[in-house]
């Protein structure tokens, strides 16, 4: 298993419990076939441009262990999800 950080960006208009609901759909959906580290609620912040008509966003960071088969059907997952605006998977070096 590869070592991954995936950073979401939701929808600023998100209240605190969709926040936590998209958190632990998303973790729940790693620990499926992998494992999550950690889970990083960062906030809301200014983005550098427009996306979606949205210049704020909620960052959220998951760091985790999975197979790269996970990272295609999380990143579809992030896709069909309406509230998130923008997203990053990446994988760490070891």
């Amino acid at each position: 298993m590869n070592k991954y950080e995936s950073v979401i960006i939701i929808n600023p208009s998100v209240d605190e419990e969709g926040v936590k609901a998209l958190e632990k759909k998303f973790t729940d959906l790693i620990n499926n076939d992998g494992k999550v580290e950690a889970v990083e609620e960062i906030g809301k912040r200014k983005l550098a441009y427009e996306v979606k008509k949205n210049t704020e966003g909620i960052y959220v960071v998951f760091k985790f262990e999975a197979k790269p088969t996970v990272i295609e059907e999380l990143e579809r997952n992030y896709r069909i999800t309406d509230e998130v605006i923008k997203f990053i998977t990446v994988k760490q070096e070891d």
